[in-house]
């Protein structure tokens, strides 16, 4: 009997199996074993003891690690920075996914053009350099230094991992970018480029380059229909930070969202806004969500959401209008549909109003995507006001949640939130009367932002619409 000449793989977790499995032992998922070609052969980086002639490490002990001189590497950019948790860390892993054109490749050649004195070794295997070059020549234009002229960056066209292993050796460079590792191959295994076999190996050969180099990699994933990053999920955890670029590519927002960071925390986002010459940074989002209006309009209220630990505030837009076709509309944008239609059950049960033959459109302006709990409250300022067709003052915001009974419930880090609105100006916040403390409260009545604490949603409507 011949031997079998293919394996099976979960494209999920990874997992080996000799025959196929409608269901994967090891992480649970339905339909996710694909077969590949068994390799018999292990590649020649995998047989080398060290990629710099170091020999075997040797084991020492914890007091004894020497920290002296590792430092963090600036990359001349403050919200990447921010987000990594002080810049990049010497041998670290760096996976950034995101959807096709978003700006993961803008990204990733932004960092070393910025960074004019950090040799960069950039290899591309989806692009020829003359096309990188027109994007560096396109972003050189956007930039207000002059003295921006790429000399350190070295651009590789290649797609074999043996190769690019090579160069790096010879190069010796600051930091790798790896553009992406769904097209990095090593000619060891007889299956194509970007399968599970193929990715966890490349991934498991740059893992073990950065760190016996010290040299940060940042490799660029690609990511499937459901939003998960392409390839076995031991990518995710072969690699030290992952990094998600979110947003809608007809908009012109980006959002850089830290899913997991060994050496910083997660509970922190980068928004950036694409233009014609690049990425620019934004430092202060509110004030690109907040209402561009003077004047003021009903069904828009302004809420205060904290995304991790950085608060800012929303648009949040409402309209209410008789039902024209006898069946009623739900429609959210950027907001949950099921949280919507739980709003508008409270409002009609516990504050009387009759919404149930009406048509109720919510937006997020911006194009972002809220989760906060805190948003509640606004929702039904903005409701309400299309409702009445009485605006709410463009000075006035709200954190809050609404609970199933209308009582305005508390939500956490309110002082973040308050300081925020104070910041931007904001005359009146809307709270739970449950969220401050005595020694709190006294506080922020000396800083001019007047802080109205309601109990319920009857409140919310004394308080906005007397």
């Amino acid at each position: 009997m011949a031997k079998a000449t293919s394996v099976w793989f979960c494209s999920n977790c990874g997992t080996e199996s000799a025959k196929w499995m409608g269901r994967c032992p090891a992480c649970g998922e339905w339909n996710t074993m694909v077969e590949e070609p068994k390799t018999s052969k292990k590649s020649s980086l995998s047989r080398e003891k060290s990629f710099l002639g170091k020999g075997e490490s040797s084991a020492v002990k914890l007091n004894e690690i020497s920290l002296n001189g590792e430092s963090r590497i600036s990359i001349c950019n403050k919200e990447i920075e921010r987000i990594l948790g002080g810049g990049i860390v010497p041998g670290s892993l760096i996976l950034l996914g995101g959807e096709p054109g978003i700006g993961k490749s803008t990204l990733s050649l932004q960092i070393p053009i910025m960074s004019k004195d950090l040799k960069t070794l950039y290899v591309s295997g989806e692009e020829s350099p003359k096309q990188i070059k027109l994007r560096a020549l396109r972003l050189m234009e956007g930039m207000h230094d002059s003295g921006v002229t790429g000399d350190n960056c070295i651009i590789l066209g290649e797609t074999l991992i043996e190769n690019i292993i090579a160069k790096a050796k010879e190069i010796r460079p600051e930091l790798m970018v790896v553009d992406s590792i769904q097209t990095i191959y090593t000619d060891t295994i007889d299956s194509s480029a970007s399968s599970v076999s193929q990715v966890r190996e490349c991934a498991s050969l740059l893992l073990r380059f950065a760190k016996e180099s010290n040299t940060p990699i940042i490799i660029i994933g690609h990511i499937t229909k459901d939003g998960s990053i392409a390839g076995p999920k031991v990518l995710e955890h072969i690699v030290d930070v992952v990094l998600q670029f979110e947003g809608d590519s007809r908009q012109s927002h980006r959002i850089l969202r830290s899913i997991k960071n060994r050496f910083g925390s997660t509970a922190e986002i980068a928004i950036f806004e694409m233009t014609g010459r690049g990425l620019r940074e934004v430092a202060n989002p509110s004030e690109i969500l907040t209402p561009v209006h003077d004047e003021s309009l009903s069904g828009i209220a302004v809420g205060s959401m904290l995304d991790g630990t950085r608060p800012f505030l929303i648009e949040i837009q409402s309209l209410v209008s008789t039902a024209a076709y006898g069946m009623p509309q739900r429609s959210a944008t950027g907001f949950d549909a099921r949280r919507l239609n739980m709003l508008l059950a409270v409002l009609e049960k516990r504050a009387g109003f009759k919404l149930s033959a009406k048509d109720v459109f919510l937006n997020i302006a911006g194009g972002l995507k809220v989760s906060d709990p805190a948003c509640d409250l606004a929702v039904a300022a903005a409701i309400l006001s299309s409702n009445f067709d009485e605006p709410i003052s463009t000075k006035h915001c709200f954190a809050a949640e609404v609970g199933l009974s209308g009582e305005i419930r508390p939500v956490g880090q309110i002082e973040r939130r308050i300081s925020e609105a104070a910041r931007l100006g904001y005359e009146k916040i809307f709270i739970s009367a449950y969220n401050l403390s005595s020694d709190l409260r006294k506080k922020w009545m000396e800083s001019g932002l007047e802080i109205i604490e309601i109990k319920d949603i009857a409140a919310l409507c004394r308080n906005l619409f007397k």
